[in-house]
């Protein structure tokens, strides 16, 4: 049994590794700036001790590892302490590859949209599949309840990220990875802090598709012109996926939607293949579905085991989720930043609540989001909205002034479209602004990769104040 020690431990994927590590048997400390729910609950719960803020005494105890998070940088007086005394340090992703991913079959799940969902649908269908896959993924599973598990599996699924390592390797995490199987969703433009344009990110992705075996496969989105150019390469067979392409080789001939979810009709290379439901809605959760059933299929999975996973998926948080609806208002939380994943998620929830107004608000929160680089797109990203409230760049700060986003301009450009659109600060202030002018039957969805000042609960607060405000007029009338 080794002590790990985990600068950064609540971070999603950090908390999952270690407790990953606690299933093996290791013991696991931790610290971290910023100690809060739900990351902090799942460690107590497994056990782990978590000091809050950096000291050099957190390591009185020397580590036989230290793990540094990548939002971790030099000057972290836990990390000069390692430094100084040469101690053994990795990164979560060479922890991960050393533990838990040599000699195993490895799939992992790559793309600039769609990680989080597709690696949870395949952990869960491959379950139902009979595999017993190990899992990590960036989110928690509602299949399973958590983002990980550890198993005595041969196989493993994981999310693949293209974001860096850690500040000492800032190289892509998935290049730590050892995939037999890997999907390569789709490739655009982000994170604009570590890729200067679009030929580094499908470089990255080139990279990725090299280091699967020929006797593995690359599955990979062919509607995307960067996901297919990124895996023209491979040395392992390709198992292409589209909705659109009419070359790739796992299409849904057929996408039709219900009240509950949508139906897909796959064919392969032309030949029947099956006709699966999902639970879920959107374009991009269709290719998501077809990437998962192509890998499935590599593994041996049968089409009435996928059927039965696709059939019984249950998400994941933070993606589309409903988190409560009060009076016939829906309040959505989403982790959309880019402008593609903002524009497919409107898409989707208009097939989900087909009729009903839609209201967007919009945090700039991830580094893309927070430059400039997206500002002429975003507009067109918000179509499918009738109103949008856009929040002040997050850390604003920390971006140049001549690089970044302009939330002002975004609502210009957008009430140039017809649009009611407004800037406002603060949760509080609009929930405020929403109360008055949401319709009977209005979607809201809440667009953030961060908490949004907990905008989410405070409407939901707001709206059953409110309701309960309507209901005692009601009665005394």
């Amino acid at each position: 049994m080794a002590h790990y020690h985990l600068i950064g431990i609540c971070g999603t994927a950090m908390a999952s590794l270690a407790g990953m590590l606690v299933a093996r048997g290791h013991r696991v400390t931790g610290s971290d700036a910023n100690v809060y729910p739900p990351m902090s609950d799942e460690l107590a719960r497994l056990g782990v001790p978590v000091a809050l803020g950096y000291d050099a005494a957190n390591l009185a105890k020397k580590p036989d590892v230290v793990v540094v998070g990548n939002a971790i940088r030099r000057g972290n007086p836990e990390v000069e302490h390692v430094l100084e005394r040469r101690w053994r340090y990795a990164s979560l992703p060479e922890v991960l590859k050393q533990e838990f991913l040599w000699g195993k079959r490895v799939l992992v799940v790559t793309g600039t949209h769609g990680k989080t969902t597709t690696t949870a649908l395949a952990a869960h269908v491959l379950t139902v599949g009979g595999l017993a896959p190990t899992f990590l993924i960036g989110g928690v599973a509602e299949n399973f309840g958590s983002s990980f598990r550890v198993t005595d599996s041969d196989y493993v699924v994981l999310e693949g990220d293209e974001y860096d390592t850690a500040y000492f390797d800032k190289g892509p995490k998935f290049m730590h990875y050892l995939p037999e199987i890997g999907v390569v969703n789709n490739v655009e433009y982000d994170h604009a802090d570590i890729y200067p344009n679009l030929d580094a990110v499908e470089l990255a992705f080139r990279r990725f598709v090299n280091l699967i075996p020929r006797t593995g496969a690359c599955v990979a989105g062919f509607d995307s012109p960067h996901a297919r150019a990124a895996t023209a390469r491979s040395f392992a067979p390709v198992e292409s996926f589209a909705l659109d392409a009419p070359d790739a080789a796992w299409r849904a001939a057929a996408v039709t939607y219900a009240e509950t979810g949508m139906q897909l009709a796959v064919t392969r290379r032309d030949k029947p293949f099956g006709t699966f439901e999902l639970p879920i809605f959107g374009d991009f959760n269709a290719r998501n579905a077809l990437a998962v059933v192509a890998a499935a299929t590599f593994w041996g999975v049968a089409p009435e085991r996928i059927a039965e996973g696709l059939a019984t998926f249950r998400a994941v948080k933070r993606r589309m989720q409903l988190r409560g609806e009060v009076a016939g208002i829906a309040v959505i939380d989403d982790f959309a930043h880019h402008p593609t994943a903002v524009k497919e998620t409107l898409a989707a929830l208009t097939r989900r609540f087909p009729g009903r107004p839609l209201t967007a608000a919009f945090e700039p929160r991830s580094w893309s989001s927070r430059k400039r680089v997206f500002q002429e797109v975003y507009p067109d990203a918000f179509d499918a909205a009738r109103q949008v409230i856009v929040a002040p760049v997050f850390g604003s700060e920390e971006v140049a002034d001549d690089d970044r986003f302009s939330p002002e301009r975004l609502v210009a450009d957008l009430a140039a479209r017809g649009k009611r659109a407004a800037v406002v600060a603060g949760a509080d202030a609009i929930v405020d602004y929403l109360l008055p002018r949401l319709a009977p039957n209005e979607v809201v969805a809440i667009f953030s990769n961060g908490s949004f000042g907990g905008l989410h609960d405070k409407l939901l607060a707001a709206l059953r104040a409110r309701d309960g405000r309507a209901d005692e007029r009601r009665r005394q009338d």
